[in-house]
């Protein structure tokens, strides 16, 4: 495992930010939408929010009763009071915060911890709250931030009116999916046994690969929206219908609860309308090729449909940026997932006989169901 280092504090309170300044700018954005009378749309910008906060704050909870199995039932109420509240993740940032300090500040100052603040034990402790995290951040990417930027494109290309507020929304939908996807990474290599530390090259390679292979599909989704709306809604039906097809033949066992299971699975396969994850941490070298090529073939399907239905639009200079854009971020996504793929990818992932080895006792139960937990999550 590596280390809790200043920088990562340091980014760890720059997540925080982002994240406080995001419910900002989406209630700033829902606001500015219902005093134009575009009902709809402020509407539509808050239900993604709501549906985001209401799964997130169901997995915390979850989580924190698996964690805290041995805890008096008095402080689980007040936790369940706070997630009621839709305020969980922020005692998660909290608890990040303070053994964030301790492990990267704290432990560096003081020569005499005692065997509970051992050095490995804080920075495992600063390391699996940050993963809880980012396991979060990635739910909360897919569910809302990502179809809120497929939104926000759609009316500034059907309308053509734009303001201040749009801008700041897309891009911050923009660094949101960017800080998510590297975030997730860095996690998945400081949690698992056996996983290289990840350089600032690797880092950059996947972003690119994750944000320009998401970039042209929000693009290709906007476009078959701006030819039918209907049309749209049924193809992102039918692709979560195959992305939880898969995540059930994979018989997942992330949760502990059948139920927490089959929404697990489901939010899953919100996540796979969007982007490839392997969620076995299986060799996926055939899977990722077909998931590609289909969203290949259907982004070129989508260009050859205006070709032949609407022509006119073909002329406006609108249609035809996206539609560079389209293209050339798809291919540059693929040139970075290749090489990505080809250079940087880890071999090794989390053995089961890791979990074994913990000691004996409260502590070592909590770092095995840590380590499972994150082992049974989406990997890539």
């Amino acid at each position: 495992m590596m280390k809790f280092t200043k920088q990562n504090f340091i980014f760890l309170l720059g997540g925080i930010i982002i994240y406080v300044v995001d419910i900002g700018v989406d209630f700033w954005v829902a606001s500015k939408y219902f005093c134009q009378g575009q009902y709809s749309w402020s509407i539509l910008i808050l239900c993604f929010r709501g549906l985001s906060l209401l799964i997130t704050q169901i997995f915390s909870y979850e989580w924190f009763k698996n964690d805290w199995e041995c805890i008096d039932t008095g402080k689980m109420k007040w936790i369940f009071l706070v997630h009621l509240f839709q305020c969980g993740i922020f005692i998660r940032y909290w608890f990040a915060l303070k053994y964030g300090y301790q492990a990267a500040f704290k432990q560096k100052s003081s020569g005499d911890a005692s065997e509970t603040d051992s050095p490995n034990l804080l920075e495992k402790q600063a390391v699996d709250v940050v993963t809880d995290i980012n396991m979060l951040r990635v739910f909360k990417t897919f569910l809302e931030t990502t179809p809120q930027l497929c939104v926000q494109i759609y009316i500034l290309m059907e309308y053509g009116k734009s303001n201040f507020s749009q801008y700041v929304a897309i891009i911050m939908s923009f660094c949101g999916i960017s800080f998510s996807a590297v975030d997730y990474q860095i996690s998945l290599r400081k949690s698992l046994p056996d996983k290289d530390e990840f350089p600032v090259l690797s880092k950059v390679v996947y972003l690119f690969y994750k944000l320009l292979t998401i970039t042209s599909w929000i693009l290709s989704i906007t476009l078959i929206t701006l030819l039918s709306v209907r049309s749209s809604v049924i193809l992102l039906i039918l692709l979560w219908i195959c992305g939880f097809t898969w995540t059930v033949k994979q018989h997942t066992t992330f949760c502990k609860s059948k139920k927490m299971e089959y929404l697990y699975r489901t939010v899953v396969g919100i996540i796979l309308i969007f982007t490839f994850f392997n969620i076995k941490g299986r060799k996926t070298k055939v899977c990722i090729s077909i998931y590609y090529a289909t969203h290949t073939v259907v982004t070129l399907g989508i260009l050859f449909v205006y070709l032949f239905w609407k022509p006119s639009i073909i002329k406006e200079i609108s249609f035809t940026i996206v539609s560079i854009l389209s293209i050339l971020s798809l291919v540059l996504g693929i040139i970075f997932l290749v090489v990505y793929y080809r250079r940087f990818h880890p071999t090794a992932y989390c053995r089961p006989q890791a979990c074994s080895d913990e000691v004996d006792g409260e502590a070592g139960h909590k770092d095995r169901v840590k380590i499972c937990r994150f082992q049974n999550f989406i990997m890539q």
